[in-house]
């Protein structure tokens, strides 16, 4: 294992205290704990929104934390979820006056946990909150019945949601508007991933699983879950056609739709394949008469080092669009 640290054990507490030297004039934390972050810039009267989960992931979550997107995020270690106190604590930092709307992924221990913070919200401090789960995953599960969340992993299709979601907070919103908007972005976005190496946890100190030089795994997760084929390393565009070929009809997204595409880096690749591909990309949907909207290229939700990419695309009406839209100034995300 080779790793720019100090102690494995240190690695998250020392990345944080990093994390705040540089952009603490957009960021600091609730409560004397650097693990609940939370924005420096709290507007009253309006809907707050918090996420969570693992750390690991740079820029997801905590990086989103800043005006136009998120009020607030708990990290737990690498691939760990945070503690529900953890989650309650961002809670009452950022509640400022009409709820707290949370936006967490689709696993276990975020899903528990983050329920159990917003029982205890609403039973000890009459914070009234409301959560989005979002599974954009198609590689990790069957579509959902209309109304159910599934079992779809969520991953770096989570930053169209928000980044709805927060311009919708930022408009003035009720709770209840901001979720339906959170609902809507989250429904149409789908995503899938390519691995082609594994990443080390420090504190393990090894591999995370094993894969030869000749070959990749289609849809893996972004903690090495197991994806739904492994297979020799292929062309670009066959990587394209074959990702595509899952994400396009699974909405389905038809000709004539505009959508928002983001190509996303799991921490390995170099911006020129991403470029690369986004070329592939780019080709595809203008064949299929997908009109873009907006390109996003670059790395939005990382899984340390490993190496692979993830195709999202955001089917868009006229609102998501306009929310998209809308500008944003966050430590790792900028749109003005």
């Amino acid at each position: 294992m080779k790793k720019l640290m100090n102690r494995a054990e240190d690695f998250i507490p020392e990345m944080l205290e990093g994390l705040y030297a540089a952009h603490g004039d957009q960021i600091t934390y609730a409560d004397d704990k650097p693990t609940c972050l939370v924005s420096c810039h709290k507007k009253e009267n309006k809907v707050a929104i918090v996420t969570g989960g693992g750390s690991g992931h740079l820029p997801l979550f905590l990086g989103y934390v800043g005006d136009g997107m998120l009020d607030g995020c708990a990290i737990g270690g690498i691939f760990q979820s945070p503690s529900a106190d953890d989650m309650l604590t961002v809670t009452k930092a950022v509640e400022a006056g009409k709820g707290v709307l949370y936006i967490l992924g689709n696993y276990n221990g975020d899903k528990y946990n983050f329920k159990m913070a917003g029982e205890m919200a609403d039973m000890e401090y009459d914070i009234e909150t409301a959560s989005v789960i979002a599974g954009d995953d198609v590689a990790s599960g069957p579509v959902p019945e209309p109304g159910e969340v599934g079992i779809r992993r969520g991953v770096a299709g989570i930053f169209f949601v928000y980044k709805c979601a927060g311009a919708a907070a930022d408009e003035g919103m009720s709770l209840e508007e901001v979720k339906a908007i959170a609902e809507r972005a989250s429904h149409n976005v789908r995503t899938m991933g390519v691995a082609l190496s594994p990443c080390t946890v420090p504190r393990v100190g090894k591999p995370s699983f094993t894969i030869a030089e000749d070959e990749m795994e289609l849809g893996m997760g972004i903690h090495g879950e197991p994806g739904i084929k492994r297979c020799k390393l292929m062309s670009a565009n066959e990587v394209v056609d074959e990702m595509l070929g899952k994400i396009l009809p699974d909405l389905p997204f038809a000709a004539g739709d505009e959508v928002a595409v983001l190509v996303n880096g799991l921490g390995a690749t170099p911006l020129e394949e991403q470029y690369l591909v986004y070329g592939c990309v780019s080709k595809r949907l203008k064949e299929k008469q997908l009109n873009v909207h907006r390109t996003y290229v670059g790395e939005f939700a990382t899984s340390l080092e490993m190496a692979g990419l993830s195709i999202s695309i955001f089917k868009l009406d006229d609102e998501l669009k306009r929310l998209l839209d809308k500008p944003a100034n966050t430590p790792f995300f900028k749109q003005f």
